[in-house]
């Protein structure tokens, strides 16, 4: 009778994964995971990248800022709040990109009283320089995570990506006192869909990737670049993530990331 029971306590496991969902599955088996993570653009791929990402059965985690786009009144406005709402829905995580995408240029103040020089992209005050707070930075990156919550009703993770990776230490250290970890990407994880078409074509880039990203690689790409004339994921998304599984390869959020999993939420 211990017999039967240790054999069912073995085959039951693996008749319930047997049909459990592709994205379950992958997950329990996945020993080479990479992390893909898309930042906000101008949105006008956005809808065609959540058909090849729910296609695919693969969540990512999206770093969301308040910018301008080619339709609607900004990525976290209210056109594409439905388009968020559909993305938690489907497991994915999120995480904020500051509100106005706001970059980092250069330190002022003390450590013990920073400042920061910066300029954001987008909202009233784009493309001009001026200065910011510890306490007014840390309200930038927040007011972007709370509009994600208020949007997805899911508590975004205590992640932010600073806009082009630009940070100090001292912008990372103040970041931290108010509870968010700095997330980048691998070198090899930047897929290259903010360089200029003429610099690097999509099938130069697809290559590349698939020949050089490795297991435990965070992935960075944007839902929408202005600057390139050949748009990247419509040529390069769905061949990307196909060819990383050919090769073995699984894609988790991360939420599931070893450094990053305690950060699920604030």
């Amino acid at each position: 009778m211990t017999a039967v029971r240790s054999l069912r306590a073995v085959l039951l496991p693996l008749a319930l994964l047997a049909g459990a969902p592709a994205g379950l599955a992958q997950a329990s088996s996945c020993t080479k995971p990479v992390y893909l993570t898309l930042d906000t653009g101008h949105m006008e791929v956005a809808p065609l990248m959540a058909e090849v990402l729910k296609r695919q059965n693969v969540q990512v985690t999206f770093f969301a800022a308040q910018e301008r786009t080619k339709e609607g009144d900004g990525s976290l406005g209210d056109h594409w709040a439905p388009w968020w709402r559909a993305r938690a829905a489907e497991g994915h995580a999120f995480a904020s990109h500051t509100w106005d995408h706001t970059y980092w240029r250069g330190d002022l103040g003390t450590p013990d009283q920073p400042v920061f020089k910066v300029r954001p992209s987008a909202g009233p005050r784009a493309g001009q320089d001026f200065t910011m707070t510890a306490a007014e930075y840390c309200a930038e990156i927040t007011k972007a995570a709370d509009r994600l919550q208020a949007i997805t009703g899911q508590k975004p993770m205590a992640l932010f990506r600073a806009p082009g990776g630009k940070t100090s230490p001292r912008l990372i250290a103040s970041a931290q006192a108010c509870g968010y970890t700095h997330v980048g990407w691998s070198p090899a994880g930047f897929l290259g869909d903010e360089l200029s078409t003429a610099q690097a074509s999509n099938d130069a880039l697809l290559r590349k990737a698939l020949r050089n990203i490795r297991a435990g690689d965070i992935l960075l790409a944007h839902l929408g670049i202005w600057s390139r004339t050949d748009p990247w994921a419509p040529a390069v998304l769905e061949p990307l993530i196909a060819g990383l599984k050919e090769r073995g390869f699984c894609f988790r959020t991360l939420r599931e990331h070893p450094d990053y999993a305690t950060k699920s939420v604030r």
